[in-house]
């Protein structure tokens, strides 16, 4: 009698979906070394509760571009180990700083490592995604990130920078577009200076 009951319980549970569960930080790291190009649409969510959307486009290693949907007239790039900050409605040139001096420098370097010691200071899962907090480890009071990663296949779907003043900035990312040609000149910092 028990088989009979069991048979169909243990066929619902075979044709099921695996349920999700937590990444490992190897499987992680390796999903982030084998992005090289991707491209989609991300929603942002500012320090002061403001949103933005817009385009963004990965070519790892080491560079970003941010661009921004009207009414914003912003373009935040990243690229030869800096970051730039371009605000339209400014005269004056963009912002700019050390790329090392951003928890974003993690998922743009050219092996990510997120066994190194003292590099991830919280890796847990909320049911659905994998949540990874990760800092530089010999810099960790220049903030850090969370980042929130589905599975099966794996994929990066959200992240939130910490800078070192504690402010956070969210970016919630549709689907990515992987691989394909990104030509180098959309990161081309002084290009865009001298439009």
């Amino acid at each position: 009698m028990t088989k009979y009951l069991l048979a169909p319980l243990l066929w619902l549970a075979l044709s099921l979906p695996a349920a999700a569960q937590q990444l490992s930080l190897g499987e992680i790291s390796n999903y982030l070394n084998s992005l090289v190009t991707a491209t989609g649409e991300f929603t942002q969510i500012n320090a002061d509760g403001t949103i933005s959307t817009g385009t963004v486009f990965i070519k790892r290693p080491g560079r970003v571009r941010f661009e921004y949907n009207p009414p914003e007239q912003s373009l935040v790039m990243a690229s030869g180990g800096q970051v730039a900050i371009f605000d339209g409605r400014s005269r004056a040139g963009p912002e700019q700083y050390p790329l090392a001096q951003t928890p974003l420098k993690i998922i743009l370097e050219r092996n990510v490592d997120l066994s190194r010691s003292g590099m991830v200071t919280g890796h847990s899962f909320d049911g659905t995604a994998t949540v990874v907090r990760a800092q530089d480890p010999e810099r960790p009071e220049l903030g850090n990130i969370q980042m929130k990663f589905t599975g099966s296949p794996t994929e990066l779907r959200q992240w939130i920078v910490t800078d070192q003043t504690g402010e956070q900035t969210t970016v919630i990312l549709g689907d990515l577009a992987k691989g394909g040609s990104i030509p180098d000149s959309r990161f081309n910092i002084q290009r865009e200076i001298n439009r």
